[in-house]
């Protein structure tokens, strides 16, 4: 067994995103070595586009930083646990309005920077292709796991991977974009700083673009386009196939034009297409959920319909890839284990949460118990009142019909009968909190 500082290295942790990341964290800082393996730049994913660990792939934002939202909830709890996602996102936050968005690469750099060069861990720069024999495993190669990989966990498990796809929305430059059509604005002035860059349509102007957008060549998936259709995650829906389900839901979804008004007219526009910050420097901004499957010379042509992107420079166009995910409930405890063969444990987008945060959440989890593990102790069991007792609680739930990826959300969690709307979420918020403060005390 390999050594670091004199220390036997009992802990392996294959992938370095941002569960990964999170997970390796959580074990050096309880001064435990951990042998660290990823296959990046060696083998591309076909969806990153860096060697930078932790990197956002889909989008700069890992949602609401508002208490009484459930990813906000969610992000209260990480701190308090000492979350290093928390720590380095904050640092490189970007204005979002009361989202919290980040600068990609800096965030990912900060992160890339210290975990190499960190001396308990020992990083290995190479594809994993079967599951180490020695020691504790924590397996957070998300849902881009190399098809070798994913053979060899076929093998483990006893299980085929389930399938969904995912969708990546567009970055522009922030010079390309035209201010005299286009305005700054927060959605019913959250914050009053404008942080985002609103694109206005008026009915025709929607109606041609919906009209383009549907007629658009999108990239072939050949034998896998029916199956594919019925796989796309809910959160993460290309723009054309939620314009698919009537000429309006688009008005209703990414494009809402509610709570804007546009300056040049006083009036709320017919539709409205976001774009947020998505770097430190406000030279990049990303179309907020724009996630595409169209052709690359279709984005350009239809996207520079849009008022305001006429002349769009587009730094990176949207695209859709396969993303995987392991069957959990069949699979994994609450503690992330496997239930039959508790040295293995998963965490990321593979066990089924769905997520910036949330990943990062199970990878916390995954160290946290791993290092109790090797300390001699018996791994911890979140408890569900919380919300990451409350994901962990879902993946793990063996009584599913149909397991799909989660994020956080006030709907998994359970509340007292006859309670609803507001009145629900408040009497959850204040349970979580109570049971958490609870929990953390006796850690």
């Amino acid at each position: 067994m390999n050594k670091i500082n004199n220390k036997a290295i009992s802990v392996t942790v294959i992938g370095a995103g941002l569960a990964g990341a999170e997970a390796v964290y959580q074990l050096i800082r309880r001064q435990i070595p951990v042998r660290l393996i990823e296959m990046r730049p060696k083998v591309n994913t076909g969806a990153h586009t860096s060697d930078q660990f932790a990197e956002l792939v889909c989008s700069n934002s890992v949602g609401s930083n508002l208490p009484d939202r459930a990813s906000g909830l969610l992000k209260e709890e990480l701190r308090m646990l000492g979350s290093y996602f928390m720590e380095v996102a904050y640092k490189y936050r970007v204005p979002a309005g009361n989202a919290l968005a980040v600068d990609r690469g800096a965030f990912s750099r900060e992160i890339t920077r210290y975990l190499r060069g960190h001396s308990l861990v020992d990083f290995i720069n190479e594809e994993a292709v079967e599951i180490p024999e020695d020691g504790l495993v924590i397996v957070a190669t998300g849902p881009l796991t190399s098809p070798a990989l994913l053979k060899q966990l076929q093998n483990v498990l006893g299980k085929k991977q389930l399938e969904f796809y995912d969708a990546v929305a567009p970055l522009l430059s922030t010079d390309s974009i035209n201010m005299n059509v286009a305005f700054k604005a927060d959605r019913y002035a959250e914050t009053g700083k404008g942080d985002y860059i609103n694109c206005p349509m008026n009915k025709e102007q929607y109606l041609d673009f919906i009209k383009a957008l549907l007629e658009a060549e999108r990239i072939d998936l050949s034998e896998m386009e029916i199956s594919a259709r019925k796989k796309f995650f809910s959160a993460c829906q290309p723009v054309e196939i939620i314009a698919e389900s009537g000429v309006d839901s688009l008005r209703f979804g990414p494009m809402k034009p509610v709570g804007l008004t546009d300056p040049k007219t006083g009036k709320r526009p017919y539709a409205a297409v976001q774009l947020r910050q998505d770097n430190l420097l406000a030279s990049l901004y990303n179309m907020v959920g724009f996630q595409t499957n169209l052709k690359h010379a279709e984005q350009q042509r239809v996207f520079r319909m849009i008022p305001g992107l006429e002349n769009a420079e587009f730094i990176r166009l949207g695209q859709m890839h396969r993303n995987s995910y392991i069957n959990s409930p069949e699979l994994l405890g609450p503690t992330l284990q496997l239930r039959n063969n508790s040295r293995i444990m998963f965490a990321g987008q593979l066990c089924g949460v769905e997520g910036y945060t949330e990943s990062a959440a199970t990878g916390l989890v995954a160290g946290f118990n791993a290092a109790r593990i090797i300390q001699g102790k018996e791994p911890l069991v979140f408890p569900p009142q919380t919300m990451i007792g409350c994901l962990l609680n879902y993946i793990s739930f063996a009584g599913h019909k149909d397991f799909h990826p989660m994020n956080a959300n006030f709907g998994i969690f359970t509340a007292e009968e006859g309670t609803k709307g507001d009145v629900r979420k408040e009497q959850i918020i204040r349970q979580a909190r109570r049971c958490f403060r609870e929990f953390f005390d006796q850690l």
